[in-house]
């Protein structure tokens, strides 16, 4: 189904309050569910802000328009029942009381922001899912056991900001730094109505939360390829960047000898190849990312005398990662050794790895079970606000079928019916896992 389509779908679903014919069973009809076509008209109105001539979204984290959306966003929490506030970080957080005493509180959300002329559903989804799912609740006349969270956390594409601020992550110099929308952090969490001078009250501890579910759109096209509903995420993979400063000698590029230069852009171009290599030498599903690239002093006719390049690996194990570090740093000394230049490594930003919860997937599988759909197990190769919140409790993260594997752009698409199926996986999840849960 093209964009078009699917808009003039959207609209008359819109219109009718039904979806098309749903993916699963007449056999299932009185399993419980969300309302499929309300979720799918509030993907569409949160569009509205941000919403891009390409038919995408730029609503950047800590953006006017990030802000906008958080007026719609609380009036539809209020409207399923749960008390909306702001963390001293700045997410957005909609509760309800549970019937047990003494319970920790069952967390479900995702985010709204999105990267420069991104998609409509990455966050998106699992925001208004989250939504429906304690609407249906309300609607059912159900009280879970434990207390529920409805989280919209914020400035997830520039780093997690809201997530890591509340699992205890966040480092003070970051409030520091310039955000994609101008911003600065400390600047962007107050003007969503958060407290950068007492972002301790936001953290949370291991063991405070019971559980946390999100729904998110694959980003990927693995389930669509293998015709595949559900995503059944076995973890997130753990993420590092590195600044690499190559540093060589400036000199004139018609005067200066081949085998006299000391070329700094000849050594990066060498490490940029070691890398991949490296990655795809070793079994696994790791990947490895030289994303950026900065010659110094940047002239046609000046040999590059400093070369400052980025480095990113990813992998579910956070060990493999370092083992692949330590791998190329080795081979790269033997680069600089052969071109006069030298090697200098900065950290920038660490995402650990987070495995999801054993009993958090069996929920998802026996959730897809329920409804009669495919599903399988799968790593997450992006990172997520799952990741950083699976330092408080246990996780679980459910996958739909993004169309073509596209996202993080404006045709960035899944289908209403797996959006509402997403939500329904969804209720049964947070329903399972209130009837398990041990606290």
């Amino acid at each position: 189904m093209d964009r078009r389509r699917f808009t003039s779908t959207l609209v008359a679903s819109a219109l009718l309050g039904s979806l098309p014919r749903p993916l699963w069973g007449a056999s299932t009809a009185r399993v419980a569910r969300i309302d499929g076509a309300r979720l799918n008209r509030r993907l569409l109105a949160l569009r509205e802000f941000g919403g891009t001539d390409s038919g995408g979204t730029h609503r950047l984290g800590y953006s006017e328009a990030d802000q906008a959306a958080r007026v719609s966003v609380t009036q539809w929490m209020r409207a399923a029942g749960l008390t909306p506030r702001v963390d001293e970080a700045g997410n957005l957080i909609g509760s309800r009381a549970g019937t047990a005493r003494d319970l920790p509180p069952l967390l479900f959300g995702s985010h709204i922001d999105s990267v420069p002329d991104g998609g409509n559903y990455d966050g998106n989804l699992g925001t208004i899912a989250a939504i429906d799912v304690a609407q249906a609740l309300q609607e059912q006349g159900r009280t879970l056991r434990h207390p529920i969270e409805v989280c919209v956390w914020a400035n997830e594409e520039g780093g997690l900001y809201g997530s890591r601020a509340v699992s205890g992550q966040f480092a003070a110099h970051e409030l520091a730094l310039t955000t994609t929308s101008g911003k600065t952090v400390e600047d962007g969490i107050r003007f969503l109505g958060g407290d950068p001078a007492r972002l301790d009250r936001a953290v949370r501890r291991r063991g405070d939360i019971a559980g946390y579910f999100e729904l998110h759109i694959e980003q990927g096209g693995v389930l669509e390829r293998t015709n595949t509903a559900v995503g059944v995420v076995e973890g997130i993979v753990g993420i590092k960047w590195w600044d690499v400063t190559i540093t060589g000698m400036a000199n004139h590029a018609g005067t200066t000898p081949m085998d006299q230069r000391r070329d700094a852009m000849l050594a990066a171009g060498r490490f940029i190849d070691l890398v991949n290599r490296v990655v795809r030498a070793t079994p696994g599903s790791q990947v490895g990312t030289v994303g950026r690239l900065r010659a110094l002093p940047g002239a046609p006719n000046v040999i590059p005398g400093t070369v400052v390049c980025s480095l990113e690996l990813r992998d579910l194990s956070d060990a493999k990662i370092d083992a692949l570090f330590t791998a190329i740093t080795r081979d790269a000394a033997a680069i600089a050794e052969s071109t006069g230049t030298s090697f200098a490594y900065q950290e920038l930003h660490i995402n650990e790895a987070a495995p999801s919860d054993p009993l958090m997937r069996r929920v998802i599988a026996d959730a897809a079970g329920a409804l009669g759909v495919s599903a399988r197990v799968m790593p997450s190769g992006a990172g997520h606000d799952a990741q950083a919140i699976a330092q408080l409790g246990p996780m679980g993260m459910i996958f739909i079928p993004s169309v073509g594997g596209i996202s993080h752009s404006p045709k960035e698409f899944s289908t209403p019916e797996h959006c509402a199926l997403g939500g329904d996986i969804l209720l049964h999840a947070v329903l399972a896992a209130d009837a398990t849960l041990s606290r």
